[in-house]
């Protein structure tokens, strides 16, 4: 579970319970030791091998100039001087100058820094550089297209889609209150950006908050946010209809398909059949609180869910992948006559798989210590693991490599078009 869904808890005016408090806490204190994800605020060159003579380096840079004729071009000059090749150049207007992104190919022995003092000399301010890869070389046009596209495709994109858009930032989601009310009181409709914090009214009456400590948004950038959440609003909700049927060893047949909050019913019936270790392996708290979760997790705007349903169509397991933050959780949950029979591992790989191509460097999942069932399944993965241990709660850490082989592209991966 994440701290989204004990949000939720608060926003219903129901107290969390003592083993959900102690969960929480020990998931914040997980996070407290990992590292930052935002770079430095000035210069973020990352240690550079050695360098090979006549080699390359891609660099994404951004830098405020002067807007007056001739500024650009003393600009150019100077980065030409240092046999930098500009490959694309964006121009993001402000009040009082002009924020220029360049795409650069410079030469592999020139460092970060010279280039940024050559800016500098030319006048410009507040210079932002980091490496780029091969995926910058695509034009900002034909990004931007492919971005609304996939959110056309699936409702559980848009996160991924701001998030592709922005670069590296952290994007949460908070839903509208229970009872009608809304959670963006004080934002205005068409959204508000304050420097490195921009809000977004989502379709359902909650909160996008997006923010990118390390390098302020530009009204440009804020402007294309807000284009991807008004399409996500006038398509409404959907969900990719592709659906799997596979065989477990024992012979069983079972689909694989995405859920949405049209199965929040079938999910209840599911849990009525379930343990109560099983929920309580699940959602660390009182049994009595399981079903009130469903809806936030079931929800595309908060991540993606598969199900597992039968021959004769029941629902018997959910599988989700939450956006949290900047971090993805894992979640599982297997009514008992279903477990230990493979469909855990499978909904596990297919989430791994859909994480890994949404650009996802890692996943958690928050168990039990006691959850040998889970462990076994994050160690059936075959990908690195980082175990973390407080009071009881145990927090696996899967690190991500190369794409997970599944089906999942055919149930609404990220690489949908």
């Amino acid at each position: 579970m994440t701290r989204k869904v004990t949000d939720v808890t608060h926003l219903n005016d129901c107290r969390p319970a003592n083993p959900w408090q102690r969960v929480t806490a020990a998931l914040h204190t997980w996070r407290t030791r990992r590292h930052e994800h935002a770079p430095p605020t000035d210069d973020t060159e990352s240690p550079a091998p050695e360098p090979v003579p006549g080699a390359n380096t891609l660099w994404r840079m951004r830098t405020t100039v002067k807007d007056e004729p001739g500024s650009l071009a003393v600009l150019c000059t100077a980065l030409a001087g240092h046999r930098v090749d500009i490959l694309s150049l964006q121009t993001h207007p402000l009040a009082e100058g002009t924020v220029d992104e360049f795409l650069l190919r410079a030469p592999a022995e020139l460092p970060a820094s010279a280039i940024s003092t050559a800016v500098r000399s030319a006048g410009g301010a507040d210079t932002w550089i980091e490496r780029a890869d091969a995926h910058d070389l695509v034009d900002a046009p034909t990004r931007i297209l492919g971005l609304a596209a996939r959110t056309a495709l699936d409702a559980a994109e848009l996160p991924l889609a701001l998030r592709q858009l922005l670069g590296r930032c952290t994007i949460r989601s908070q839903p509208a209150p229970a009872g009608g009310g809304r959670a963006a009181d004080g934002v205005p409709v068409e959204g508000a950006l304050d420097d490195t914090v921009m809000r977004l009214r989502a379709p359902e009456g909650g909160l996008i908050t997006v923010e990118r400590p390390y390098l302020p948004f530009t009204p440009t950038e804020f402007a294309r946010a807000r284009a991807l959440v008004e399409l996500d609003a006038r398509l409404g909700p959907r969900v990719p209809r592709g659906r799997d049927v596979l065989t477990l060893a024992e012979g069983s047949d079972i689909t694989v398909r995405r859920a949405d909050t049209r199965d929040l019913e079938a999910a209840r019936a599911m849990h009525e059949r379930c343990s109560d270790r099983t929920l309580k392996l699940r959602y660390h708290g009182p049994v009595g609180d399981a079903d009130r979760y469903l809806n936030h997790l079931l929800s595309p705007r908060f991540g993606r869910t598969l199900a597992v349903q039968t021959a004769s169509g029941r629902l018997v397991g959910l599988g989700h992948l939450l956006w949290d933050g900047d971090e993805t959780e894992i979640a599982l949950i297997v009514e008992d006559a279903w477990q230990r029979r493979g469909v855990g591992g499978e909904l596990l790989g297919r989430l791994v798989a859909m994480a890994t191509e949404g650009g996802c460097r890692s996943v958690y999942a928050v168990t039990q210590a006691s959850n040998t069932g889970m462990v076994a399944a994050m160690r059936g993965l075959g990908l690195p693991l980082d175990y973390q241990v407080e009071e009881g709660t145990l927090v696996i850490t899967a690190r991500l490599g190369e794409p997970v082989a599944s089906s999942a592209g055919e149930l609404g991966s990220a690489s949908a078009s």
